[in-house]
């Protein structure tokens, strides 16, 4: 599995494309040998650098993985921005799980990895806060849109988008394991070829279910 890396743009400097070797080779060894397995020398090696190399750009291995979840955070961020433009709740819901599905297809080793460390990595943990309170405020959006009223309570918006946006995670957490599990190698990504697997499609139709019956829109 590649990671999210961009192609190489015209003046990119050398040490932006060993950078993105380093994460690269991170999240494949991620996926190859788990967290605790995973050592400096192997991402140097990976990346075909020296251990010294590599510490010119992080100072250990908790760094390369906190860097590693702040560029996959990034791209839950642009998903979250495009999906909070659609007007219509039902698209709204419906492109954000499509969304979500991508994201834990491509990354589902890099976001359990996330989700695990976020209560012992001070900076993992605030990365993956803001990008709670960035999809709690936008299923909060939708369900505003769909007549779920605003304000405090728990049956108000807020608490409600809260709750989604947690059930959503878990979900998806247990989702990918199964799609690592039955894939063989442990990275979520089910069968390959790039396509979803049976786990988090299940996973996402049930969480467009609820949702959608939580913003009063299911059929």
């Amino acid at each position: 599995m590649s990671g999210p890396a961009r192609g190489r743009r015209a003046g990119e400097r050398k040490g932006d494309l060993r950078e993105r070797a380093i994460l690269d080779t991170c999240e494949a060894l991620l996926a190859a040998k788990g967290y605790d397995a995973v050592t400096v020398g192997d991402i140097a090696q990976g990346a075909g650098i020296t251990r010294g190399a590599l510490y010119f750009y992080f100072g250990s291995k908790q760094e390369v993985v906190t860097a590693l979840v702040a560029r996959t955070v990034e791209h839950l961020w642009e998903r979250s921005r495009s999906t909070a433009r659609t007007e219509d709740p039902r698209q709204a819901v419906a492109a954000a799980l499509r969304r979500t599905v991508e994201l834990w297809t491509d990354h589902g080793l890099v976001m359990r990895t996330a989700i695990d460390l976020s209560l012992t990595v001070p900076e993992i943990g605030a990365l993956w806060d803001r990008t709670a309170d960035l999809f709690i405020a936008a299923i909060t959006s939708v369900l505003e849109r769909a007549g779920v009223r605003s304000g405090a309570g728990p049956d108000g918006a807020a608490a409600m988008g809260r709750a989604l946006c947690w059930m959503i995670e878990r979900s998806f957490y247990h989702a990918s394991q199964d799609a690592a599990r039955d894939d063989g190698s442990g990275d979520g990504v089910g069968d390959g070829a790039g396509r979803s697997s049976d786990a988090l499609q299940e996973a996402s139709a049930t969480c467009e279910h609820i949702w959608l019956t939580c913003a009063g829109l299911a059929r």
